[in-house]
């Protein structure tokens, strides 16, 4: 069982004497101060485990709020926006401050730059939230050894085993944005995707492709394309659609950003939303309602996410551990302009 230093645990003139060294030292080492010699790291970790000592929660009585950091992949976008809402509301609840920094920083030789790190170090961050993070082996290695509690939301890829994390039931989603275009009537249903090496991507597209497998719809192998979760790209790919000799009547786009640059594809093309092509989004951004016509897009719910990672690093800085690693909230369709039956005669597979 985990113990928290102090009348229930072992103090760290304890550690120190287990691993050799002084307390200075193992302070350094538990505060995740770079000035200390692998080996000599290596003893005082060994006896933190050993022991069973974990780093005193900070959010104590008559102690200022703790500190936690959330690194966001970009400030720039609306979805980052509901990340940031949902974790100052949850933060704010807890008592906890929140720093926030874009992006990680890079990597020289597979190793991450002192830079960021040293940050980290230097504010005595009780815990981090990564939203949308791509995690070298190397930073992951210094969190645990530095026992910094971090929990995961939306990770870019499938996290290491014990790794925290939050996201969407981006299948379902996938599925039931699928399932609406189907009940309309359409068959000739394409689908543009974002990275194809992104865990939530993945999951969306097969959900498009259970949900026509489950239609008895022949999945056609031209009408999957990728557009990186970039407008431009995304437009460029709906040009290719376009361009086929049976181009769909349909579309699943797996984001709102993307759903946009397919809007100005068919803009381009002088077809119409929904008239001539039916568009379905994901994500239920602000933008979604912008747009002309309103966008049919598969809600997930961002600030939820956000909100339920930080109390899961709640807890986790208190000690304890979640029941499982992997937690993931619903999604749903919300219904606007941008999807109707296809025309007459545009809807039989051939």
């Amino acid at each position: 069982m985990v113990r928290t230093a102090g009348a229930a645990g072992p103090t760290l003139a304890v550690v120190a004497r287990e691993a050799g060294v002084s307390v200075p030292t193992a302070s350094k080492v538990v505060n995740g101060r770079e000035d200390v010699a692998p080996e000599t790291r290596r003893r005082v970790t060994e006896a933190l485990d050993r022991l069973g000592y974990v780093r005193r929660p900070r959010f104590e009585a008559n102690k200022p709020p703790a500190l936690i950091d959330l690194v966001v992949h970009s400030l720039e976008s609306s979805w980052s926006g509901a990340i940031l809402h949902g974790v100052e509301e949850a933060a704010h609840d807890a008592g906890l401050e929140v720093v926030v920094s874009a992006g990680l920083t890079r990597t020289r030789g597979g190793r991450p730059e002192r830079g960021w790190l040293d940050k980290l170090s230097a504010r005595g961050s009780a815990g981090v939230l990564f939203n949308l993070a791509e995690l070298t082996p190397s930073q992951y290695a210094w969190l645990e050894q530095h026992r910094v509690p971090y929990v995961l939301i939306d990770p870019v890829l499938e996290p290491p085993p014990g790794v925290v994390s939050v996201g969407a039931a981006n299948w379902q989603g996938g599925v039931a944005a699928t399932e609406h275009l189907l009940a309309l009537g359409h068959e000739r249903i394409a689908v543009v995707g974002g990275y194809r090496r992104k865990q939530c991507s993945g999951a969306r597209l097969a959900g498009y492709r259970s949900a026509l497998s489950a239609a008895g719809i022949r999945h056609r192998p031209e009408y999957v394309r990728h557009g990186n979760f970039d407008e431009t790209t995304a437009h460029h790919r709906m040009l290719q659609l376009l361009d086929l000799p049976e181009p769909p009547t349909a579309v699943f786009v797996c984001s709102d950003w993307m759903a946009l640059g397919v809007y100005a594809a068919l803009a381009e093309r002088g077809l119409r939303v929904p008239d001539d092509m039916s568009v379905v989004g994901f994500d239920d951004l602000p933008e979604a309602r912008w747009a002309a016509p309103p966008l049919t897009t598969v809600r997930q719910p961002l600030s939820e996410m956000a909100a339920t990672a930080l109390r899961l690093l709640v807890r986790m800085m208190a000690g304890a551990r979640p029941e499982g690693t992997r937690t993931e909230l619903s999604t749903r369709l919300v219904e606007r302009a941008s999807t109707a039956p296809p025309r007459q005669g545009l809807s039989d597979s051939p």
